[in-house]
């Protein structure tokens, strides 16, 4: 069934309850330090004020655990809204009670509402049905436009649609998520590569298993690729390594030349001692090992070089983890030379949440990705699994 579209629903003068996501990165002053999340879901509020919906933003922001916390208000979200559409947007005292359902009952056609944080309240996390009803009440038809949060069946995103039967419907950035990753899915331009990194093997198993009936090539970085190294017999000496899936990474590796998909590890490995910009580090050529307190923090120049050439031949690349500890300059070389070499290909270049996209934002290069998705753990378990809970029941 495909998703209730927002453009067949008439939303003049109606009460349009969004579920947006404000999910921003703050810093100690509670100043946003990137506002990509808020831009994205722009072309669907500017559509609702339009059409001359009154509009009642939700969203979650941080982990506040079910209690109200100032660090985690959505204030400095509806300020920098505010901005952005040059208009007033107000911030409800709450989600949910008296005070809230009064400000939203007195909107006007093309007003801006936001929300306080949904997460204020454990409900939100923990589906509940009387939280979902005092939601429901705000609104005559809900929108859900936060993809980054489409695979969670928390209550806004699970239980409140249901409550709203037909007019139920997507926004136009879960519309652009789904266009852009169900080719991923059902029919790929090959050469299909995809690209993993990240810290560990588990939290990517799915994933792993998914893409293996899929691509014609696997490229794995970051610190997953040592679970892979050790499985290959190679000492890695003190880096991550998931002991217990020494044997799924094999069998994932028998996998790929049963099926003939090119499997790249990476060639050379730049290791230190420790985790600053200072600490003493060198590059070393894998398949000499990494030594006794050593750690693999990124994939080396002859690796980037070796898998730069090898992705000129891509019609689809998938991208999702960094190939090193990013956080430090020293050790963000290999994920940037991955994001460099991407942003110049002739192929549909997809990037799946993350450092991947705080990589290509930092060196400036997002408008030259096919696409660049909202949710790293979305986007996985979409490629996974076909289909989301968040998207499923707004069909």
């Amino acid at each position: 069934m495909p998703m209730t579209s927002l453009q067949s629903l008439d939303l003049k003068e109606k009460r349009v309850l969004v579920r947006v996501d404000f999910n921003v990165p703050l810093d100690k002053s509670g100043n946003i330090t990137d506002d990509t999340r808020i831009r994205q879901a722009l072309p669907t509020i500017k559509y609702l004020i339009k059409q001359g919906a009154k509009v009642i933003l939700m969203s979650h922001l941080g982990r506040p655990k079910g209690s109200k916390d100032e660090s985690s208000s959505l204030s400095p979200c509806a300020d920098r809204l505010g901005e952005l559409l040059e208009r007033d947007v107000k911030l409800a005292p709450d989600c949910i009670g008296k005070a809230t359902q009064t400000l939203v009952m007195a909107m006007e056609p093309g007003d801006v509402v936001l929300l306080e944080n949904l997460r204020f309240h454990k409900e939100e996390e923990s589906p509940d049905d009387e939280f979902a009803s005092q939601l429901a009440e705000l609104g005559e038809i809900y929108v859900n436009d936060a993809f980054a949060t489409a695979h969670r069946k928390h209550t806004s995103t699970y239980l409140l649609p249901s409550l709203f039967q037909d007019k139920a419907a997507g926004g136009f950035l879960m519309e652009k998520e789904i266009n852009h990753l169900t080719p991923l899915v059902l029919q790929p331009k090959r050469p299909f590569y995809a690209i993993l990194g990240g810290a560990k093997i588990e939290s990517k198993l799915g994933v792993l298993n998914a893409l293996l009936s899929k691509v014609d090539g696997l490229f794995i970085g970051g610190g997953m690729a040592f679970t892979f190294i050790k499985a290959s017999g190679i000492p890695i000496g003190n880096s991550l390594c998931d002991d217990h899936l020494l044997d799924e990474a094999r069998r994932i590796m028998q996998t790929c030349e049963e099926k003939a998909i090119k499997l790249w590890l990476p060639k050379d490995i730049m290791i230190g001692r420790g985790f600053t910009d200072e600490a003493e580090f060198k590059t070393v050529p894998t398949k000499d090992g990494l030594p006794d307190g050593w750690q693999g923090m990124d994939i080396g120049e002859e690796t980037v070089k070796e898998w730069s050439e090898a992705l000129k031949s891509a019609a689809t690349v998938f991208w999702n983890g960094p190939m090193g500890i990013f956080e430090f300059e020293e050790f963000a070389k290999g994920t940037q030379g991955i994001a460099e070499t991407l942003s110049g290909l002739d192929a549909d270049t997809i990037v799946g949440g993350g450092d991947s996209v705080a990589a290509v934002n930092q060196l400036e290069l997002s408008k030259n990705f096919t696409h660049i998705s909202t949710g790293g753990g979305a986007a996985l378990e979409f490629i996974e699994h076909g289909h989301l809970p968040g998207i499923d029941i707004l069909s």
